[in-house]
């Protein structure tokens, strides 16, 4: 029997989710539910499923065993609740939504009725990113000083001012850190361990009519004593690749995109010169730098066999909601310390309480 999917919004990232889906050996998009049954029913036909205008209609569908959710970020929640209580599994499009409350709610539902919950996180599962992983889990970094991330894009005014939801706190959460970064985020965090404390500073210099800040810097404390950086901006024309770099006491590797720049340790291992040569090819791949739809879909795709396995095995996906959340928890202290212009401590109490403007 195949793994049904079926998709909740149909706009631009639902396009990376059936994409992913239709490369699947064994999984199948069921339907797809849009509040406008237009919408709906464009993107069923471009996609061979059934097109719903009725959430709940789509979540009795006994074919379907997976629910992808890819609405704006702050109206994840509810069609993520109702998937659960249907007892669908559920594939949350990052982040997992912009608040801890209503995290947690998620959460909450998805052990309550019993159902796997992931969050979206692809760059997890790049090669070069795995690699990366595995050296510093085998301590070939010696004691990590220093760990930097930066995401330097660029996006038009006409880019924000496409969809009503974007640039504003109720529906995309945030800006540059929140929509964009949050993937190099989540990197920085998996790479180097827990962030014990954040200073940041944020700004909207590039655009107008938006709510959220378009450029940030954020100094870490990671908890194991190294520091680090996280900058954050849809600023920086024409845009360029993300990138990574890790520092420690035995070795250094720096990672643009899924391309690794510099990979040197003290000690040098035979198969170094395979891993340089493997993740050295230039894929020609902007990343998004500049254009949002200009994303593999590969990253999703490995993201939902991963999730697909946890079903079947009954494990916990590589990247569950608790992970999700984490992500989502360190841009709201970075967003509070630049609010307060103060060090944040982690993990939060609660959800920082944005300045009336």
């Amino acid at each position: 029997m195949a793994v049904g999917f079926g998709i909740v919004g149909c706009g631009m990232i639902a396009n990376f989710h059936s994409e992913a889906i239709a490369h699947i050996r064994g999984a199948k998009l069921v339907g797809c539910y849009s509040k406008t049954l237009a919408s709906a029913e464009k993107f069923a036909s471009e996609k061979g499923c059934q097109a719903y205008d009725k959430l709940d209609e789509m979540l009795a569908n006994p074919e379907i065993d997976i629910i992808t959710i890819c609405t704006p970020s702050g109206a994840h929640m509810e069609p993520a609740i109702a998937a659960a209580k249907a007892g669908k599994h559920v594939l949350v499009e990052k982040p997992l939504e912009i608040t801890l409350k209503r995290c947690d709610a998620i959460i909450e539902a998805c052990e309550k009725y019993n159902v796997k919950l992931g969050a979206i996180l692809p760059s997890r599962f790049s090669g070069a990113n795995l690699a990366l992983k595995a050296a510093i889990d085998a301590g070939r970094f010696g004691t990590l000083t220093l760990g930097d991330t930066y995401v330097k894009w660029w996006r038009s005014q006409e880019y924000y001012d496409s969809g009503g939801w974007r640039g504003t706190w109720a529906l995309d959460g945030g800006g540059a850190y929140m929509n964009q970064a949050i993937h190099n985020v989540d990197l920085i965090y998996w790479f180097m361990g827990e962030i014990a404390a954040v200073s940041a500073i944020t700004g909207t210099l590039a655009h107008e009519r938006i709510e959220v800040e378009d450029t940030g810097v954020a100094a870490l404390q990671f908890a194991n004593g190294a520091i680090g950086t996280i900058t954050a901006t849809t600023s920086a024309y024409p845009g360029f690749l993300k990138k990574t770099e890790i520092c420690g006491t035995k070795g250094s590797a720096i990672i643009e995109q899924d391309d690794i720049l510099h990979w040197e340790f003290e000690k040098t291992l035979a198969r170094d010169a395979k891993t340089i040569e493997k993740f050295s090819r230039k894929s020609g791949n902007t990343g998004g730098a500049s254009d949002p739809k200009a994303i593999s879909f590969t990253g999703h795709m490995e993201q939902f066999k991963d999730f697909i396995s946890a079903i079947q095995k009954n494990t916990d996906p590589r990247v569950d909601g608790h992970q999700g959340r984490k992500s989502v928890e360190i841009i709201l202290a970075i967003y509070k310390s630049a609010w307060t212009g103060k060090r944040v401590e982690l993990p939060l109490k609660s959800d920082p309480k944005r300045p009336r403007t």
